[in-house]
């Protein structure tokens, strides 16, 4: 049996969090193989590509525009939008031939709506794996409909179409498949290497405090000598993190991680019940959902980008330090959950 995924390229949190149900299906059914088509760098399929995983490059969805991990340009991210769309039909009849060679039994996606509009085109059932919907994201923007007229409806129109919808904490958008949409917990890379060892592995002692900077593949430029003289041993990760370890052991091993707030990170702070700092990340329909939900699922404290970029970061961390844990952090056992329902529908 196969199975095909379609990840947005948008960032590394779509693919993030498919790589673990990636991971959970294969464990479940020796005999499955899945197809991945994405736009995300190849790279960061490295730990599951294999005889069972096959990736190969698509454009899956026009996504956001990003000027930095802080800025989007929402203009741009219209038109790049409007361009995109306006092959809509094509792209759909291209993927719907894929497909038919492929003869998967499911098609899902995370969250690329011409991956359901082309599984519906081919007869083929699909899932919708995700925390948001690209029609949500694009109606936030005033602009958008005089620039990229139409598109906000045929994205919905896309969406329609999905055998079943799995609805991620923190969710926005959904109400044209609200009928087949079932609420699963975060899906998140767990650490289950010790910190300590972690930490020795980076090379520090364990006598300043650790700070993970994570602001993902569009990188921000921060002063990080100016931070470390606050007795601050600051990591940002690099494309592969030293000795073997993984980027969740990164997040499990610090004591304050610092980043924007979006799915991938809070999820992960969750899972391995770290606090947050984090800045505001430019106007995203996500991140007023992010603000309401996060105080209730783990510390968090909002740093001022002048503080954040300027390197002004103690202050902010000890305060954040010095905020409760909550009573019990959200339960991240998504991937599991979403592996049997995908199995059980395939």
């Amino acid at each position: 049996m196969t199975l095909v995924f379609y990840i947005s390229g948008h960032g590394l949190g779509h693919a993030s969090r498919d790589i673990e149900l990636i991971e959970a299906l294969l464990k479940r059914a020796p005999g499955l193989k899945i197809a991945v088509r994405s736009s995300v760098a190849s790279w960061v399929f490295e730990r599951i590509r294999g005889p069972r995983v096959e990736v190969t490059p698509c454009e899956t969805d026009p996504g956001v525009v990003q000027v930095d991990s802080l800025r989007l340009d929402e203009d741009e991210t219209a038109r790049r939008a409007a361009t995109f769309y306006s092959t809509v039909d094509r792209r759909v009849r291209d993927e719907a031939a894929v497909l038919r060679r492929i003869a998967p039994a499911l098609v899902i996606a995370d969250a690329p709506p011409i991956a359901i509009a082309a599984a519906h085109a081919a007869g083929m059932p699909s899932v919708l794996v995700s925390n948001f919907t690209w029609d949500w994201i694009y109606a936030f923007y005033p602009q958008f409909d005089s620039i990229a007229p139409g598109v906000v409806g045929t994205i919905a129109d896309g969406y329609r179409h999905a055998t079943l919808a799995l609805r991620l904490p923190i969710p926005g958008g959904f109400e044209s498949i609200a009928h087949v949409t079932e609420d699963i917990p975060f899906i998140a890379r767990r650490s289950h290497r010790p910190r300590a060892e972690t930490r020795q592995a980076l090379g520090l002692n364990g006598h300043r405090l650790m700070v993970l900077s994570s602001f993902g593949g569009y990188g921000l430029e921060l002063p990080f000598e100016r931070i470390a003289a606050d007795d601050l041993d600051v990591v940002s990760p690099p494309r592969q993190p030293p000795a073997g370890l993984r980027y969740e052991d990164l997040v499990a091993a610090a004591d304050v991680v610092v980043s924007k707030p979006g799915y991938g990170i809070v999820s992960e702070c969750v899972a391995n019940e770290r606090p947050l700092l984090f800045t505001s990340r430019g106007r995203f329909a996500e991140y007023d959902v992010m603000l309401d939900a996060m105080p209730r699922m783990l510390r968090c404290r909002f740093i001022e980008q002048d503080d954040l970029l300027g390197g002004n970061w103690r202050k902010s961390i000890d305060a954040l330090l010095a905020q409760p844990a909550p009573a019990a952090y959200p339960p991240v056992n998504g991937a599991e959950i979403a592996a049997e329902k995908i199995l059980a529908l395939a």
